[in-house]
């Protein structure tokens, strides 16, 4: 499965911005779908993550509350909106996905074994 992520751009804080994850090739059936981040000069970061099922979900704790992943019914696009945007969210966002995902695999970067080019989102005024 090819992915593509979009949906990036400058916003002021405390603004909103929806992330989409396009899959090609395939759907996301069976796929755990995930977004990771990263900083300029830091670590990827694990954002969230969903069970292909559409029945676990898992959110960093810096971003719980303020950020939901979801997916469309066809599962073909996978959605992140952020809300309550922070300076300190201002990153590249990736997508990824993978099988075989268990739960405490979710925020581990090198079980995702599909991974779409990053967007950029600046948060700023």
């Amino acid at each position: 499965v090819q992915l593509q992520a979009f949906g990036g751009g400058l916003v002021q804080p405390g603004g909103s911005l929806r992330l989409s994850c396009a899959a090609s090739g395939d759907t996301f059936s069976y796929h755990t779908t995930g977004w990771f981040r990263q900083a300029p000069g830091k670590e990827y970061e694990f954002v969230a993550a969903k069970r292909w099922n559409g029945g676990t979900t898992s959110y960093a704790g810096a971003v719980k509350g303020r950020f939901t992943i979801s997916r469309d019914n066809a599962r073909t696009t996978v959605f992140l909106q952020m809300n309550s945007l922070k300076p300190e969210d201002t990153a590249v966002y990736y997508c990824a996905s993978g099988r075989g995902l268990i739960f405490s695999d979710f925020d581990k970067r090198t079980r995702y074994g599909h991974w779409g080019q990053g967007t950029l989102v600046t948060v700023s005024s």
